[in-house]
């Protein structure tokens, strides 16, 4: 079954956008339009930036600021809040300031094309937050690291928007 006989099939189901996308659909839907995001900037108190480990067919292996694509009528807000739990482990608190809205492009037909708005948080739940003491040879996607300086394997999209805010403070 391709991608528009599945979606053809899902139109007579009921849908929850609230809750994501079923994968085809979200390969669908983001194939033709650009995805909202929202990019969480953690700070520690020196300065260093929060960065996750990620390895997917679209990226990679690298490093990446923790973000997530916006849902149907949900708030940017409870987004943040979902993506610092999901990423994170632990709550975030936002003071609703947004530092930039960027537009990222990759050359990929799914997930190419985001708007994506960078928020800075400030974690509430420090203890709780999983954080690698230093850089292991072989990585777990999602483990943390606080880097003061943007690392060499940056996710490129990424690298060129927010590598700038590793030398700021």
């Amino acid at each position: 079954m391709n991608s528009f006989e599945y979606l053809e099939e899902l139109l007579h189901k009921e849908l929850k956008p609230q809750e994501g996308l079923p994968e085809p659909v979200f390969e669908f839907v983001s194939s033709v339009t650009p995805m909202v995001n929202v990019d969480l900037l953690v700070r520690d108190k020196g300065g260093r930036i929060l960065l996750a480990w990620r390895e997917d067919k679209f990226s990679g292996k690298v490093w990446h600021i923790p973000g997530g694509i916006i849902r149907f009528q949900e708030s940017m807000e409870t987004r943040i809040h979902k993506v610092a739990q999901q990423e994170l482990g632990a709550d975030v608190r936002w003071n609703g300031q947004i530092l930039a809205v960027n537009e990222l492009m990759s050359e990929h037909q799914e997930r190419g094309h985001f708007i994506s708005f960078l928020v800075e948080c400030e974690l509430v739940e420090f203890e709780r937050l999983k954080v690698l003491e230093k850089i292991e040879k072989d990585r777990i996607a999602g483990e943390l690291y606080w880097f003061s300086k943007c690392p060499c394997n940056f996710i490129p999209c990424q690298k060129d928007i927010y590598g700038k805010y590793f030398m700021e403070r």
